[in-house]
């Protein structure tokens, strides 16, 4: 039987960051799009999320969407068919970047949610061009609707995730590590590094994407995608 597909998406964006994924997908296989609006904790939001997901399913995650993935895969292996990760990485956070949050997290508490959303993606980690304007507007209607309480919740959990390198290296089902070749938030460096980990990972890099390429190269995301899905379950994705 067809696997489910689970998107997790990035912090402060919703269902819209997948929408052209789950309209192509969704055409011959269920997908859903799981909240991570829960908890200040990873853990506490993977939790959450174990208790509702089908028994068995296809897990792909984005930016700290990949962080609850790799905390599920962590917690339910078995029920991970297979695995894509997107703008992320399985490094826990340095005190250095640990502590760069809480200013943001002040800001936001102090009614500056505005000003902090702006600066939540900076432009140049985004692909070049007019689109860009586009995806942030985007960004920052996803933002506004979730609000500042859960941008401060998933700082939280952001500041307190572990790594999880140990995790990806027993993994070894169909991995897809995708990233945009203009992402300064997640370099193409740290996706390298950890499609090595992974023996069944193939990194793809999307050159005309940054930091978010289901929205900026949302055509060339899907094929990436639905390649993953397809390969076979014993082989490489």
């Amino acid at each position: 039987m067809t696997e489910a597909l689970v998107l997790l998406p990035g912090m402060m964006c919703d269902s819209r960051v997948f929408t052209s994924q789950i309209n192509a997908l969704s055409r011959d296989r269920a997908v859903m799009v799981a909240p991570i609006t829960q908890g200040e904790r990873v853990e506490e939001i993977a939790s959450a999320l174990i208790d509702v997901l089908p028994q068995r399913f296809a897990l792909a995650g984005l930016g700290l969407g990949g962080v609850v993935a790799m905390e599920i895969l962590r917690r339910v292996p078995d029920r991970v068919r297979r695995l894509c990760l997107m703008a992320t990485h399985p490094l826990a956070e340095s005190p250095t970047e640990a502590a760069a949050r809480e200013p943001k997290i002040v800001g936001a508490r102090a009614g500056r949610f505005d000003e902090v959303i702006a600066g939540l993606i900076p432009p140049d980690s985004l692909a070049p061009g007019a689109g860009r304007i586009t995806v942030r507007a985007g960004l920052r209607a996803m933002a506004m609707d979730l609000g500042p309480e859960i941008f401060v919740r998933q700082s939280r959990a952001l500041q307190r995730r572990r790594d999880q390198q140990s995790t990806l290296r027993k993994y070894r089902a169909p991995t897809l590590i995708l990233c945009g070749g203009h992402d300064g938030v997640t370099p193409i460096r740290r996706h390298e590094v950890m499609a090595d980990l992974m023996p069944a990972a193939r990194l793809e890099v999307i050159e005309s994407a940054g930091h978010l390429p289901p929205l900026e190269a949302p055509e060339l995301t899907t094929a990436a995608l639905r390649d993953w899905l397809q390969a076979p379950s014993g082989g490489r994705a």
